[in-house]
Formats: structure tokens, sequence, C-alpha cells
């Protein structure tokens, strides 16, 4: 049975699914609107923001009475209110994961800290996990998934994003026995690592987007994440730290990513890439075979002379499509994309202007450090900071503008979980 027809039926039986969400942001707003005026069988019962009226706001935006929100940090309170059909606002993240009607919570946050606490306390209250938080995801899911598979329970980052739509386009391809040549996604933004949110505040208000998420899109990293996602799912690498990253259409995107003996700018294939230029919002997958029948059908139909051939999605709808992830996870039991395997890929940390020795490291998007792709095994030579471990860190060294920072020029926030996460992920085979 099809997805829509199962939540049509959970509809009907006045049963649809209880879904909490950390994160009223842009992400969680727009998904609390698409739960609650668009999509049957499924509802945002319970949703936490550190600014708790963003939640009242975003509620309220989407249909829902002050009648029929309890704003609340108790937990029986809140167990009481979605069982009598209301809904839940609060600040702390904890409470949504501990609502005994809550079975997927998802994480909207884009704070690695608060995604792997949320996640943590998920899977150990057995509910099934969709985190549209990558930045957690490249830093500790290898761990997460592993405990959500010991629990019985699903962890998934999320369709919609770029590392979800492109897994899709992965899997198709790869079901039709099609060798993977690329994969990759387009980049939205103009490319400016010293970007920084007092630069593109004017830009961000027009947008009526947080300017550290911006800014974390303009300087790369955000790119970088979702790839290192990509990789880890599909044991495909970058070819190059921080990927070629090329400007190109989607006309281009078969003989650019190509062997150079082909005319391309691939050493070999089997990578994961983006570009820049009009191929974005979408992502694709660049595939060959050198079966003749097969590409004689290819020709047929109109995909071009070969070698390769692009499958390309014109668009990814975020947060809009992450609601289809929790239904699946519920529903069927499925992930979206997740690393089963031990991490190929890694986000390192990288300088934005020289630091000096004694200056905390502070978030993603922010003015400190920004995110480049590596291969998991050069980070783990070269000893390099993951991107999710960065925030807080107080540096032991000066660090150059450019630079890659290293594990030992750091002393790291123990009161992270993230961090003591990250150390038993090191230790797992």
């Amino acid at each position: 049975m099809a997805l829509n027809d199962l939540l049509r039926e959970r509809e009907e039986a006045g049963q649809p699914i209880q879904l909490g969400l950390v994160g009223a942001g842009q992400m969680g707003r727009g998904m609390i609107n698409q739960m609650e005026r668009m999509m049957k069988g499924i509802r945002a019962v319970a949703v936490a923001d550190i600014v708790v009226d963003r939640v009242v706001s975003a509620y309220h935006e989407a249909g829902v009475s002050a009648d029929d929100l309890v704003m609340t940090s108790d937990l029986q309170l809140a167990n009481q209110a979605v069982r009598e059909g209301k809904r839940v606002a609060t600040r702390y993240a904890t409470l949504v994961a501990r609502l005994a009607p809550v079975e997927v919570v998802v994480d909207a946050s884009g704070v690695p800290e608060v995604g792997a606490r949320v996640a943590f306390d998920a899977i150990l209250n057995r509910k099934h996990v969709v985190m549209l938080n990558v930045e957690t995801d490249v830093t500790v899911g290898y761990l997460l998934r592993g405990m959500a598979d010991a629990a019985g329970v699903v962890y998934t980052v999320s369709a919609g994003d770029e590392p979800g739509a492109t897994k899709e386009l992965y899997n198709f391809a790869q079901a039709m026995g099609f060798r993977i040549v690329a994969l990759g996604k387009g980049k939205n933004n103009p490319l400016d690592r010293e970007a920084t949110p007092d630069k593109l505040a004017d830009e961000a208000a027009s947008k009526k987007m947080n300017p550290k998420m911006l800014c974390a899109f303009v300087d790369g990293t955000k790119t970088m994440v979702e790839m290192t996602a990509l990789a880890n799912a599909t044991g495909l690498l970058p070819e190059k730290r921080g990927m070629h990253g090329p400007t190109a259409t989607v006309e281009d995107l078969p003989r650019l990513f190509s062997l150079k003996s082909q005319g391309g700018i691939l050493e070999r294939e089997g990578v994961v890439d983006y570009v820049l230029g009009s191929v974005a919002p979408g992502v694709f997958a660049v595939v060959t075979t050198d079966q003749d029948a097969i590409v004689e059908d290819l020709r047929y139909l109109s995909l071009g002379p070969g070698p390769n051939w692009v499958f390309y999605r014109p668009y990814h709808l975020a947060n809009l499509e992450t609601p289809l992830s929790a239904a699946r996870a519920v529903l069927l039991h499925e992930t979206t994309i997740a690393t089963t395997q031990k991490p190929v890929a890694e986000t390192i940390t990288i300088a934005k202007r020289d630091l000096k020795a004694g200056e905390k490291l502070d978030g993603i998007g922010q003015y400190t450090f920004y995110g480049l792709i590596e291969e998991a095994s050069v980070a783990t030579e070269q000893n390099l900071l993951p991107l999710g471990l960065a925030q807080g860190a107080v540096l032991k060294a000066d660090i150059a503008k450019g630079e890659a920072i290293r594990y030992d020029q750091v002393e790291l926030d123990q009161s992270l979980m993230i961090v003591h996460l990250r150390a038993i992920q090191d230790r797992m085979n």
C-alpha cells in the first residue's frame, strides 16, 4: 500500500501519527504548517524551541487555536494535553522525546549538540528519529544509527534535504545496475568562505532567514556537511578536500563529471561533489554503463550520446518533505538515508580568519570557522577536528586563516554530550 494510502487510513481511524518537533525556526515553522493544514494522518503534537513564542506563533499561523495549545514544561501535563488532542509548546527539547504518545521525533534545531541530545533521548525512549540537523548526523550519526537499530527504532536523515534527495537518485540508478560516476547537488548561493552573519544581515532579513543559517550556506559549510552525509551513506568519496565545485549547467554534468581521459575533471569514478550555477536547487546522479544494448536505449530515449548520462531532480523541498521520512519510519520502518558503515568522509574545521590561542570557537555559520569535506582516513591520520565538535572549543595555539584545525590544537568543551558520543563512535569498528 502506498504511503499516502497508509496516512489516509490513520486519518480516517482518528489516529494520526504523533510527531514531536525540536526547532520552530524557518524549517520547523514550515513543517508545522504542512502537517496541520495540508497533510493527512500526521500531526506535530509537541514542539520545543528555546524561544517558546516561536512555537506559539507557528501553531497559531497553522490554525491551532489558543484553547488547543498548552504551554508547559511538566511531563504529566504535557502527556495529558496530547491525549486530549491538544498541542504542546515548550522550551525544553528533552520533554518532546519523553512524551508517551509521541511516535517519532524530528530535530530541526541545526545545532550539533542539541541534535545529539534530542536523538539520544528519543532512542532511549524508543522513538523513531528524523534528523533534519545534518550537522549532528555527520558527527555522530553512525553511533546513533547503531543505537536505534539496537532499540528497534528508525534513525534517519530527512527526505527533501539534498542528501536524502540525492540518495533517492542513487537508489534508483543503482537498482537498475548503472555504475555511479558522481553524486551531487547545485549550490544555491555564491561561495564566500569569509562570509559572516553581519555581512549577510540585510540579505537574511529580506529572505526571513536567521543570518547564521544563511552564512552557513554562503560560506559553503552546509554543502560540505550535506555531501559528507551523502558520502557516508553511499561509500562514495570526495576526490579532493572541499570537492571540485565547478560552475555548470545540467547539460554540462555528464561531460564535466567524467574521467580526464574522457575530457572531464575526474581522476576516478564514484565521487560526491557540487556545482555552482543553474543546477541549484536540484540534485543529480551522473551514471554510466558499458552495456551496448542499454547505451542504445539511453540514446533512443534522448538522454544524450554518453558515455555518461545524468539523472536530475530539479528541486528539493527541504523541510516540507521531512514529514514523509517520519511517516516512512513509523508506518514502514523505512530509512531515507543513514550511515550504516563506518564513515568514509568527515567535515573538518577550517579557520575563517587568523585565530589566536585562548580564543573560543563560536558556532556553524558564524565568525571563526567553516567546514570542508575530507576523506575520513585523511582526517584521522592528520588528527583533524570534526566540525560538529568545534563549538565552544578553546584554542591552545594560533591558527592561520584557511588552516585546518587539529584536535591537539584545542581544548574541547567536555560539557557537550556530542563530544562524548563522538569518542564512543571513534572506538567502534
